[in-house]
């Protein structure tokens, strides 16, 4: 994942750090238009959800930018879908 491989970079590595961080901020904001679509056939609380997610991811990705949160509490979102994802999405 490009985030964790942007996590190892030295802070100072700005431009490595930020395609990352931008190229995660597209795709959540892609499922996040997505998921307001009203033909979007997930069920309503799921898209509420995501759509939650989509706009924390951006906040919170200024923020990392800017230095004042750390990018890994984005990793951690991120494989928390992605577990999710591969369950089906029930509990493990």
């Amino acid at each position: 994942m490009a985030l964790i491989s942007a996590s190892k970079l030295d802070r100072i590595d700005f431009a490595g750090r930020m395609d990352a961080l931008d190229w995660n901020r597209r795709m959540w904001s892609v499922l996040g238009a997505d998921c307001a679509s009203p033909d979007n056939q997930l069920p309503k609380e799921a898209r509420a959800s995501i759509i939650s997610l989509s706009r924390w991811v951006g906040q919170y990705t200024s923020e990392v930018m800017t230095g004042r949160e750390d990018i890994q509490d984005l990793i951690d979102v991120n494989r928390i879908i992605m577990q999710g994802l591969a369950s089906g999405g029930g509990t493990p």
